[in-house]
């Protein structure tokens, strides 16, 4: 794999970051907390298979971040 490829590819977020997050966030940034790419996110959302509650607002997507932080086992 070439080094200008890895740029492309999602990154995870810290363990700090993520318990940072407003009440909600858009798919991008929960595709990389789950390490998902761009396309499997929006993919997963748009069949309704995304493995935590995402609402659907307009053509945006958002998802609930207490649902995410509890598939991640960071639930308060």
């Amino acid at each position: 794999m070439r080094n200008d490829e890895t740029a492309e590819q999602p990154k995870g977020m810290t363990r700090e970051e993520l318990l940072t997050l407003p009440v909600s966030v858009d798919l991008e940034t929960s595709n990389r907390a789950l390490g998902l790419g761009r396309s499997k996110g929006y993919e997963l959302a748009k069949r309704g298979q995304y493995p935590c509650k995402v609402l659907r607002l307009g053509k945006a997507y958002r998802v609930v971040t207490a649902d995410l932080l509890n598939l991640l086992g960071l639930a308060a």
